[in-house]
């Protein structure tokens, strides 16, 4: 860091120093990539680019370390030259240089740097494969590094073809639906399901991705299992970011956040058409407010419902009549007045008065993204 603020004050440009808490249960140095990267997410802005120094060498490395863990097209494809941040681009300019090559030219100009003493630890999995590994393929195959990098570079155009079919199947599958106001990620189950057990999983791969880290091969299971419930089942597919539900025909796809958001009744101020349900997005009530004490509530249990020309309806009952997900009665906000239930956010014919003076409107909260 030293040698950072002495390099930034002699050429007068501005240093920002993040200390990151690691995390450490996971893998030390995954754990610390990823704080790392998070760091530089905060740093760039739209339009803004992050050039990072890693080099050839470097790339063998990530691809052996990938395949002695077992991956995938995706992770064999390694480092990209460039990719996108939450804002701006990260760009990897030296990707296809060997580092000997950067060493002479640093060399040659006389350039300075500072060399990390982990660096020479052979604890750290890549460190092994850089003093140990690639030592010895080196001797046989002067080449090696260049001959690996060159097949991440095979493995790029692998997956970018892979991705270029998971996007025609996936927006086949991304069709409209009677929860369009579900501000949650979906798929048509049906669409998914006439693709072959390969294009599955790699359009799956696709989607998800934006969302959690994808599971190993053996988790892959949790998928057969939803894929193939019964229609009365509810079956969940945990993964690491959220969890995937099935309902009304689709897929869907739930955050950790949302759905660990706390919910409580809340009283409707007098005066207000808006009122905000804490980490489960807005309520409002378009048109006049109707006459008592409102309050929000969620379902609990052997609520019923006044119906206009049906009476007194079970809404368990009417719930399943408008095919509601499971994952989702229990954040629908329910309008009471008066301690009665007279109608629930969005659903149609439910969600406001019998002569439309009212309607009960809910939006939800966004499922979040992460950082991939």
């Amino acid at each position: 860091m030293e040698r950072c603020q002495q390099v930034c004050k002699f050429l007068q440009i501005p240093l920002s120093v993040e200390y990151v808490q690691v995390d450490q249960r996971a893998s030390l140095e995954r754990a610390a990539r990823d704080a790392r990267y998070a760091a530089f997410a905060r740093h760039i802005e739209e339009d803004e680019v992050l050039l990072v120094a890693q080099h050839q060498d470097d790339q063998a490395e990530t691809l052996l370390l990938r395949l002695l863990r077992g991956a995938g097209v995706k992770g064999l494809s390694a480092m990209a030259t460039s990719r996108a941040m939450p804002k701006g681009h990260l760009i990897r300019p030296f990707l296809s240089i060997p580092r000997e090559e950067l060493l002479r030219y640093a060399l040659a100009e006389g350039l300075e740097w500072v060399e990390d003493p982990s660096n020479q630890q052979v604890v750290q999995d890549r460190n092994f494969l850089r003093h140990e590994v690639l030592k010895v393929l080196r001797l046989r195959w002067p080449q090696a590094s260049n001959s690996i990098a060159r097949s991440a570079g095979h493995m790029a155009e692998a997956l970018a073809v892979l991705e270029e079919c998971a996007a025609m199947d996936l927006s086949a599958a991304q069709t409209g639906h009677a929860f369009s106001w579900l501000s949650l990620p979906s798929l048509e189950l049906e669409v998914i399901k006439q693709l072959s057990d390969y294009r599955q999983r790699n359009a799956l791969r696709h989607w998800l991705d934006e969302y959690s880290r994808m599971p190993d091969t053996d988790h892959w299971a949790g998928w057969v299992a939803l894929r193939d419930a019964t229609v009365s089942a509810n079956p969940v597919w945990v993964l690491e970011g959220g969890e995937m539900h099935r309902g009304a025909g689709r897929l869907w796809w739930v955050s950790r956040q949302w759905l660990t958001a706390v919910l409580t009744p809340l009283q409707w101020p007098e005066g207000q058409s808006e009122i905000q349900l804490g980490g489960n997005g807005q309520a409002r009530i378009i048109g006049q407010r109707p006459e008592g004490v409102l309050d929000i509530r969620y379902r609990q249990g052997g609520e019923v419902m006044m119906v206009p020309r049906r009476g007194h309806r079970d809404l368990k009952r009417l719930l399943n009549e408008h095919h509601v997900p499971t994952f989702l009665r229990g954040r629908l906000p329910l309008l009471f007045c008066n301690g009665q239930l007279i109608a629930v956010a969005n659903l149609s014919g439910l969600d406001s008065a019998a002569d439309k003076r009212w309607r009960f409107e809910w939006t939800p909260a966004t499922s979040g993204r992460r950082l991939s």
